[in-house]
């Protein structure tokens, strides 16, 4: 258990709050005026985690608070005093809470080792409007045609293996999909070069909080914030009116940037996805000693 001086961890949360708070500003300015922003609200808005939670700082395992101010962190049920200091004890959770972290590990170490595929070129937000009058963010234009958009769908093969994009395919653009992915099958279809997949980590990296550092919890918001960012600009919808150019998917050089820039992201969600299964195993390992 590494304790922390009160300067210290007193630094270490500021730091966290200054990095966070570009996010979070912008995003409670636009709560205020009732604006929607189609990339910055829809982390706070597809995963159940306010604005508040991310600013929240938590130390992680292992990791204890020196210092009266400390106190703060015991009206959390998770924390405990020890000799050290104030932790992040898992001590405090049943034993049924600790099934998600077993089964999270399997999950990402499934991902991990599964082949990383490329070149679906974002085509699940074309599929979400695949032969229907129907679109999802009404309040942007298209910046093609319907048929346009059909016949960029049926051009190219359908190959989503993320069942939270799969489940919002139009019923025609189903059957076209190479895949049927499922929920309760996610762990054998999910893969480390889906966008989604990779997306995310920031929603497991929450799901074991107080445990996780929120260095980490950061670096995942950070990564689905950039991968949402291409999600939207290789979709068929038109956001030039917010400085968001389109990647061009329905052309060869547009594909061949989409798949560069996905390469990048499954890079960067190597290590990230990496501590998420190390911290679900320190989980485990500590709860079981303190049996």
């Amino acid at each position: 258990m590494e304790s922390l001086p009160e300067s210290r961890w007193h630094a270490l949360r500021a730091a966290h709050e200054s990095r966070v708070q570009p996010w979070i500003a912008p995003r409670l300015e636009r709560t205020s005026r009732q604006e929607k922003h189609p990339v910055e609200d829809f982390l706070f808005e597809y995963y159940p985690y306010r604005s508040s939670h991310l600013l929240r700082w938590h130390p992680g395992l292992s990791r204890a608070l020196q210092g009266e101010s400390a106190r703060e962190f015991l009206s959390n049920k998770n924390y405990r005093a020890s000799p050290g200091g104030i932790a992040a004890d898992p001590s405090t959770l049943p034993e049924q809470r600790l099934e998600f972290p077993r089964w999270l590990r399997q999950f990402l170490q499934a991902t991990a080792t599964r082949p990383a595929a490329f070149g679906c070129f974002g085509l699940h937000e074309w599929a979400m409007l695949y032969r229907t009058p129907e679109t999802r963010h009404a309040e942007w234009p298209l910046r093609l045609t319907p048929d346009e958009i059909a016949r960029t769908v049926e051009a190219h093969s359908l190959r989503c293996t993320h069942y939270d994009a799969f489940r919002f395919f139009t019923p025609a653009a189903r059957p076209l999909n190479k895949v049927q992915p499922e929920r309760a099958k996610a762990a054998e279809f999910d893969q480390s070069g889906c966008l989604h997949a990779n997306m995310d980590l920031y929603k497991w990296a929450f799901k074991l909080a107080p445990f996780t550092p929120s260095e980490l919890v950061a670096d995942t918001f950070e990564l689905a914030r950039d991968i949402r960012t291409l999600d939207m600009r290789a979709s068929p919808y038109d956001f030039r009116s917010i400085s968001y150019e389109p990647v061009r998917i329905e052309e060869a050089e547009g594909r061949a940037e989409y798949e560069r820039l996905q390469r990048q992201f499954a890079e960067r969600a190597v290590p990230l996805r990496a501590q998420l299964i190390t911290l679900c195993d320190n989980l485990l390992e500590t709860a079981a000693e303190l049996v």
